[in-house]
């Protein structure tokens, strides 16, 4: 048997990029949890707050959603800049960085592709697999997805998308050996979105029916988290 001292070592620790109060990772924190993977909330929004100058001290990147704030259109991130170049290093240095909701936008202009104007949406609707060994095998023919978000990625000629949305639109997508990125978030609960439309004046026309579906979605959202940590857990060989 490993000592706990051993053990303590090879925990991983990510970083976690949060852009509001509302959007965390919701159902994902008990995913790293119970494999003893340790996440570290860095909150550039709060006073005194700042993206970290570099990724040492940490194993992953986790690029959260960012509500109504886009990377091209409407309220720009106020830390884009710094975030990009965080997310540079982790990609140069080979530590994985998944990218959710605006995140994934943030991912793909750092990996060489880009980002173009979308109007601020709220959709909950069906993901469709389109590579086979999507996450190591472990992501679903079918899956939920809920995003709440503005703008859209334009992915790098070397990325691989995964999965697609009802309208045929990357929903999931690899870049290189490691990182990921999710238009929606896989984690998502309806309380998050519903801090969301309080929290900024901004928010879709049809928040109300969306939070709806969602409710009526949050246990299939749940269920299939299960098999998605798996695979995203494989893919950036975080254990």
């Amino acid at each position: 048997m490993r000592s706990s001292k051993n053990s303590w070592k090879e925990m991983k620790t990510l970083c976690v990029l949060q852009h509001t109060e509302a959007e965390f990772l919701g159902l994902m924190e008990d995913q790293f949890e119970s494999r003893s993977i340790r996440f570290h909330y860095v909150r550039p929004f709060t006073a005194g707050g700042g993206v970290p100058k570099a990724a040492s001290g940490f194993d992953g990147l986790v690029v959260l959603g960012a509500g109504p704030y886009g990377i091209v259109s409407g309220h720009l991130l106020p830390s884009l800049g710094p975030e990009l170049r965080l997310i540079g290093e982790f990609l140069a240095r080979g530590l994985p960085v998944l990218g959710l909701g605006l995140g994934s936008c943030l991912l793909a202009v750092a990996a060489g592709g880009g980002a173009e104007d979308a109007p601020l949406r709220f959709v909950v609707g069906e993901g469709r697999r389109v590579a086979t060994d999507a996450l190591e095998g472990h992501l679903q023919e079918s899956f939920p997805i809920a995003a709440y978000m503005r703008d859209c990625p334009v992915l790098p000629k070397a990325a691989r998308v995964l999965a697609v949305d009802n309208a045929g639109a990357p929903a999931v997508f690899q870049v290189g050996t490691n990182s990921l990125g999710f238009l929606g978030h896989p984690g998502v609960k309806s309380a998050m979105i519903e801090d969301l439309i309080m929290e900024f004046e901004e928010a879709p026309a049809d928040a109300a029916a969306g939070l709806e579906l969602l409710r009526a979605t949050q246990g299939a959202l749940a269920t299939a988290l299960g098999d998605i940590m798996i695979g995203i857990i494989k893919t950036t060989r975080l254990m």
